[in-house]
């Protein structure tokens, strides 16, 4: 029930009718006599539960008062009461903005009628306001979240960022360091280092330019790493060292480690597949990307060499070795939860490792 109630009437018989009715049930009435006073109460005093109009007034008249009440967005409902039966009226004061339409006589048989709507108009304002209220809230709220979260990928942008610079460094100094070492093992060993160091740094740097801090397009950073190896090799070892990549998405720490993996079969083909002794140049590695659906994918690193029979030659040629690079791609391939295959039937070596580009629900297909 409502407890201020502003009611605007030129009659003032039907006014002392209203307001002495309504204040019996504790309900306090203020009456103004036309549009203007009554909009002059209502700027005195905006706590007016609700209000009820007439049509027919001196100066302004209903729906002119109507309208000037609503351009205060946080304004009383209003209810029309008037002495005409005219249903145009009613329609067209419901159509501005009216909460309910009563028509009033002069023994006050209506009041009981505009006492139901006042409790209406009142209740249904409420739960408006109450759900306006929390939508506001969440509003905010969610606009708070947005804020965070922006934060928190600029945040995270930076850290890779300062990560793959830092990494830079290191493989910087790495790489200085083995061309001052007279050592061809120890300038060897320091140059695999490098690569793999530049491996992880990719990633990062992938990372620090990207919108999605949590995604990495594996075929992008693939193709950026074998530029990486081109530009660091020495004279021309890699300069047929090709890449064909389908489209690939993937978290950071699934594309670091198919990274390290590619890396390291890259390595691995450049120093056996093509041996010196055998009367062989330098000739093609390739790496192949392809997609397998929206949650797996194959990387394959081959080459057109010597093969697996004449030498130590691939990670898959000696699950027992103890070759780091061995042991790197084993430990990077169970981290992805990978598949290593040797493929018996390509004329070089052909290494495929199978791998879910999300943590995996089930257990790898064979490859196709």
């Amino acid at each position: 029930m409502p407890r201020n109630v502003l009611y605007v009437d030129d009659d003032p018989g039907i006014c002392r009718l209203v307001s002495r009715a309504l204040e019996r049930e504790g309900i306090k009435v203020v009456t103004a006599p036309d549009g203007a006073t009554g909009l002059r109460e209502l700027e005195a005093d905006p706590t007016f539960d609700v209000i009820a109009l007439d049509q027919n007034m001196p100066g302004l008249d209903g729906m002119a008062t109507l309208a000037r009440i609503h351009e205060n967005a946080d304004h009383p409902p209003v209810i029309f009461v008037t002495g005409t039966q005219d249903s145009k009226l009613a329609v067209a004061a419901l159509k501005a903005g009216a909460f309910d339409f009563v028509v009033k006589d002069a023994t006050g048989e209506f009041i009981p009628l505009l006492r139901a709507a006042f409790s209406t108009a009142v209740e249904a304002m409420r739960m408006r306001r109450a759900k306006e209220a929390a939508e506001a809230e969440v509003r905010a709220a969610r606009d708070r979240f947005e804020a965070l979260a922006t934060e928190r990928a600029m945040l995270l942008r930076e850290v890779n960022h300062r990560v793959g610079n830092s990494l830079q460094l290191i493989a910087s100094l790495l790489a200085m360091q083995g061309n001052a070492n007279p050592s061809q093992d120890v300038k060897d060993a320091l140059i695999n280092a490098t690569s793999r160091v530049m491996a992880v740094a990719q990633v990062h740097r992938r990372l620090y330019t990207s919108d999605n801090v949590k995604s990495v397009a594996v075929d992008q950073y693939l193709t950026a790493l074998v530029e990486d190896l081109r530009i660091s090799a020495d004279s021309d070892e890699l300069a047929h060292l090709t890449i064909a990549a389908e489209p690939v998405e993937t978290d950071p720490d699934r594309a670091v480690a198919v990274g390290v993996i590619v890396n390291e079969l890259i390595m691995n083909a450049l120093k056996y597949a093509y041996p010196s002794d055998k009367g062989l140049n330098r000739g093609p590695i390739r790496v192949g990307l392809r997609s397998q659906g929206p949650d797996h994918a194959v990387v394959s690193v081959e080459d057109d060499g010597v093969g697996m029979n004449t030498s130590m030659g691939t990670v898959a040629a000696s699950r027992t070795s103890s070759g780091l690079g061995q042991r790197i791609v084993r430990a990077m391939a169970d981290k992805l939860g990978a598949r290593v295959e040797h493929d018996a039937n390509h004329r070089g070596t052909r290494i495929e490792i199978a791998f879910a580009t999300t943590r995996p629900r089930a257990p790898l297909q064979p490859v196709p």
